[in-house]
């Protein structure tokens, strides 16, 4: 009985959906360079911000976008946002006169604790 029902019909490999009816969404085709001078497409909507740099899927170097003719993109000297570190905000709030005093009181704090706790308790 299962045979008859299967028959004809490849397990796994075919969908049976068709591609009737449906409408894609408009892309937009973007050509980069390696520095090992490979160039590879990469397909993006039409409507989305194109990166200027993009890493290849064959060799995992970084590409530069490439104009119309065939000239790389003059990349947009873009201000770097640096990341502050735990540091750089607590120096923000406090001086720095401010933080070893802090400091001190905390030592002081845990050196008298040191020894009147008991294990387990």
């Amino acid at each position: 009985m299962a045979d008859r029902s299967l028959r004809g019909m490849r397990l796994g490999t075919q969908s049976l959906q068709s591609e009737e009816g449906v409408e894609f969404s408009p892309r937009k085709r973007s050509v980069y360079r390696s520095a090992d001078g490979t160039t590879f497409e990469v397909v993006f909507a039409a409507d989305a911000e194109i990166p200027q740099q993009w890493e290849s899927p064959k060799t995992g170097q970084e590409g530069i976008l490439l104009t119309s003719d065939g000239e790389p993109v003059v990349l947009d000297a873009v201000d770097v946002k640096v990341p502050r570190s735990h540091w750089d905000m607590l120096l923000e709030r406090r001086t720095r006169a401010e933080l070893e005093e802090l400091l001190q009181e905390r030592l002081d704090f845990l050196r008298s604790r040191k020894g009147q706790q008991k294990i387990g308790a």
